[in-house]
């Protein structure tokens, strides 16, 4: 069986899916291709209700998924916002505090579930003229003259001038088309899940950095009484490895001191995934027909929850392009349309992931010199509120030029 498209976005979670949102309108035939059903996702079968799989979403993200009709249909009892974030050194007294009152803004950010974002993004889809081909997987992807052919696992084919490609860290498109990669371990991993706490977490997001690295309390809804936070510990992987061979109790008692009790005692845990941490940058977002975005072009530690609003603004960028080159008659699979994407986001996404990097190493640092460097720098810094303004500013994602999806 033979399909043509106009267009293919390949890679149905939240990029992908906001994407395919922002094109829906274009007039383009295009398709939603993904190796997962694109049927909505169930409610996680946990303890707490909550799915340990949650991003920061910034204002700029927020923006997004409002553009695209998708943010409302996000339950309001399922999003939380975070009006304060604490930043402190266990390796001495430095500590920075974000408000969001201080930016003249209401929120900094909200912690969702995953499912939640692509629940809402799929439910506008399914009210838009856009295929959506679940339960595709790609085996092949080839180059002719008029554009790319995608073969599928079971036997079709599909046919498309331009191929988009938001597949993930893992981006079997990116493989096939053989763009080059820069990528390293971080040489640690992920301890994730969600937690009972015995103190309202204050709509505050709470990291602390230990020697063996970041720990993160992010804040969820609380519901009939009962605090919540979803957690993100990274660690050397044969602390990992530890904590993740913990029974509950000992477990739960460990994060508290880990935290500093600055929230009680934690009451109990949902179970824990440990995700080995990894780069990836592509040296290239674009060539003739194709191009990445999401994770597919770079993946990040999960240090300020920056790796799904990079990937927001991605798609909010490349469908400016794609839109502005629609309306001007050019040939939007065109190297040079695409070249443009390219050069609007692969300066700001180094940018990040290089201060990311740089956070990252600062912490792990064990010499006196750099940790008292830290600290000293830390005080400085929370007490010079407009550097900590426009530091805030551009974590949230509006710093800088935006998108217009990403325009409040």
């Amino acid at each position: 069986m033979q399909q043509r498209f106009d267009l293919i976005v390949v890679g149905a979670g939240m990029v992908g899916s906001a994407l395919a949102c922002a094109l829906a309108n274009s007039g383009l035939r295009l398709a939603l291709l993904d190796a997962q059903s694109l049927q909505a996702l169930p409610e996680p079968a946990s303890a707490s209700g909550y799915d340990p799989r949650v991003s920061a979403l910034s204002a700029a993200s927020e923006q997004i998924l409002r553009a695209v009709g998708a943010w409302e249909r996000i339950p309001a009892e399922r999003r939380c916002a975070y009006r304060h974030m604490c930043v402190w050194d266990a390796e001495g007294t430095g500590e920075v505090r974000f408000d969001a009152h201080a930016l003249s803004e209401q929120r900094l950010g909200h912690i969702v579930e995953n499912w939640q974002v692509q629940n809402a993004l799929l439910s506008v889809l399914q009210d838009e003229s856009v295929e959506l081909l679940g339960d595709s997987r790609v085996r092949g992807l080839v180059q002719e003259d008029a554009g790319w052919r995608l073969n599928l696992d079971d036997g079709r084919q599909l046919y498309a001038p331009l191929i988009l490609a938001a597949d993930g860290a893992r981006s079997q498109v990116r493989e096939l088309a053989g763009f080059a990669m820069r990528e390293w371990d971080y040489l640690h991993h992920a301890v994730v899940t969600t937690v009972e706490l015995s103190e309202p977490h204050q709509d505050t997001a709470w990291q602390r950095f230990l020697p063996t690295g970041p720990l993160a309390f992010l804040p969820l809804p609380s519901r009939d009484g009962k605090h919540y936070c979803s957690i993100v510990w990274s660690l050397l992987p044969e602390a990992a490895e530890r904590i993740m061979a913990l029974d509950d109790e000992r477990f739960v008692a460990a994060l508290a001191e880990a935290l500093e009790y600055r929230l009680g005692p934690v009451v109990g845990a949902d179970r824990r995934v440990c995700i080995p941490l990894r780069q990836r940058h592509a040296k290239r977002y674009v060539m003739p027909g194709l191009a990445l975005l999401g994770d597919a072009a770079h993946s990040i530690h999960p240090l300020a929850g920056q790796g799904v609003n990079l990937g927001f603004l991605d798609a909010a960028q490349l469908a400016d392009v794609l839109l502005a080159a629609l309306e001007r008659g050019e040939n939007i699979a065109d190297l040079a349309v695409l070249e443009r994407y390219e050069r609007a986001r692969m300066g700001n996404n180094l940018a990040v992931m290089a201060a990311m990097e740089g956070f990252e190493r600062l912490f792990h640092a064990d010499a006196l010199p750099l940790r008292w460097l830290r600290n000293t720098g830390m005080q400085l810094f929370d007490r010079a509120p407009r550097l900590k303004a426009g530091v805030m500013r551009q974590a949230m994602g509006l710093g800088g030029e935006l998108p217009n999806l990403a325009r409040g």
